[in-house]
């Protein structure tokens, strides 16, 4: 079964989980703002996939953000920004056993087509 953080209402999210329901790929839907991965959790994701992968630059929260927290951000600074505010992790992150995928495109989808 894969773990599936994302949003309802994320355009991207709702494509994946589509996308799995029909390869019929078993999947727990975890909404980060209702049930949103601890800082460790956080910190094993970046380790795997890098934290630059893992922080979402393209979105509202992080550019309502005040520069001082942006500037020259490093890895410990950007978990704690993620731990803090969930939204700033780039969606969606699916956990398939010990392997991590960050969005969805044809290389994820690849990875997970191998599932199981």
């Amino acid at each position: 079964m894969i773990s599936f953080y994302g949003l309802k209402n994320c355009d991207s999210c709702r494509k994946a989980r589509t996308w799995l329901d029909a390869k019929g790929i078993a999947n727990a839907f975890h909404d980060i703002r209702e049930d949103a991965p601890d800082r460790a959790t956080i910190a094993a994701w970046a380790a795997q996939v890098g934290w630059e992968k893992l922080l979402n630059r393209r979105g509202t929260s992080w550019r309502a953000l005040p520069d001082a927290s942006k500037d020259g951000i490093d890895e410990a600074g950007a978990i704690a920004l993620m731990a803090g505010n969930p939204v700033l992790i780039k969606r969606p992150v699916m956990v398939d056993g010990d392997r991590v995928h960050v969005g969805f495109d044809p290389d994820v989808r690849a990875a997970l087509e191998s599932h199981g």
